[in-house]
């Protein structure tokens, strides 16, 4: 370790604002395992922590962490089982994240389910904000096992679902290829009374080669055939939204989000879309924590070209870039040039690949690693 300096470089204060690691650590974990590296070098330096999301998984823990109260919900999972999971709550306006009630991760490789996966937890969440006074919801999308377009999320929240002999359709994107009609007069009131805001960092379509059955469908466990079904029933299911009232909104940016969870939200809750990373950063007031740093450390697990459009590290750089701050990032691994980061307004890279090459020890210890890490950037920055 090099001497002790008696003054710190930066001008002011560490704002450590990672994204999760996926599969390792959560936002939160992240900044607090490497505000402790930098400690070990600076014991003096004065730390923010804001960790942040996209709207993505990590949404909720994001909000929590800037202060929002967690509501606990059982909800139903995927596939129906019971899941536990929370929202964040602030007067009256509410995160719900749809990746912890709907989400992909919530199965096992050999549950995943692409006809049968349902929404049903996500409009259950959604339920609950409205019960605890929420006016103003914040749906983050992302991460979903379903491709239902919402049918399972707007059920709950009282629509019904009919097949050509009046009888309710069960659960899933498949059975939407039996939809003759949708019946939206019995939503609950206090929805037209609730502002939505779809966060999301997805901008395709509900249908067709860029719509939520083709690009996402595999990863959900869909072969060929099955995505073929699912665009197919997914049609049906917006025609008979169209004809009960819906707006008209299937080749609107974002209605694909979470296999088409996004354009249930816009045809039928009203919601506005805006980008993820923006409405967190709104959330937690990250210029609140921006002003007066001196360096911003921004992180996820993987830093690459998909970090640069829309993802949480590249609207936390865009901010502290906009006010002067230089910016450093933190990473499982790089994957861009040091012109692409540049171009990010991104100094440099800490990656844990830099100080230990198996992958598997990296998501293992991922704490202690990043840890080393920070105290590296302290004796470097600080």
């Amino acid at each position: 370790m090099p001497p002790y300096r008696s003054e710190l470089v930066v001008p002011g204060p560490v704002l450590i604002a990672p994204d999760k690691f996926k599969g390792s650590l959560t936002a939160p974990e992240v900044a607090e395992a490497v505000a402790a590296g930098l400690r070990r070098v600076r014991p003096d330096v004065q730390v923010r922590l804001a960790p942040v999301a996209d709207g993505g998984d990590g949404t909720v823990q994001a909000a929590l962490a800037s202060g929002y109260v967690p509501v606990p919900v059982r909800v139903a999972g995927p596939v129906g089982e019971p899941v536990d999971t929370e929202i964040a709550i602030d007067g009256e306006t509410a995160v719900v994240e749809l990746a912890s009630a709907s989400g992909l991760a919530l199965l096992d490789p050999d549950e995943l389910a692409p006809l049968a996966a349902s929404s049903e937890g996500t409009g259950e969440a959604i339920l609950a904000a409205l019960d605890a006074g929420a006016r103003n919801v914040v749906l983050g999308v992302g991460g979903s096992a379903c491709t239902d377009g919402g049918a399972g999320m707007l059920t709950v929240l009282g629509a019904r679902v009919l097949d050509a002999a009046d009888n309710p359709l069960p659960p899933g994107g498949g059975p939407l290829s039996r939809v003759a009609a949708v019946d939206l007069s019995g939503l609950d009131p206090r929805l037209a009374e609730t502002n939505f805001v779809l966060a999301s960092d997805v901008d395709n379509p509900l249908l067709g080669e860029r719509g939520a059955a083709h690009v996402y469908g595999p990863q959900k466990g869909a072969d060929p055939e099955q995505v073929r079904f699912l665009d197919e029933a997914l049609g049906r299911w917006a025609s008979a939204v169209l004809a009960a009232g819906g707006r008209d909104v299937a080749e609107q940016p974002g209605a694909g989000a979470a296999g088409g969870v996004g354009y249930g939200a816009l045809a039928v809750l009203g919601a506005r879309m805006r980008p993820g990373v923006d409405v967190i950063l709104e959330l937690i007031d990250f210029d609140r924590w921006l002003d007066g740093a001196g360096l911003v450390i921004i992180g996820e697990g993987a830093i690459d070209e998909q970090t640069l459009h829309g993802k949480g590290p590249a609207g936390v750089a865009a901010r502290a870039v906009e006010a002067g701050v230089p910016v450093v990032a933190i990473a499982g691994r790089c994957q861009l040039t040091s012109e692409r980061l540049r171009e990010a307004g991104i100094e440099a890279v800490y990656a844990l690949t830099d100080i230990e090459s198996d992958p598997q020890r990296c998501i293992r210890e991922a704490a202690t690693l990043l840890a080393d890490l920070g105290e590296r950037l302290a004796q470097d920055r600080l």
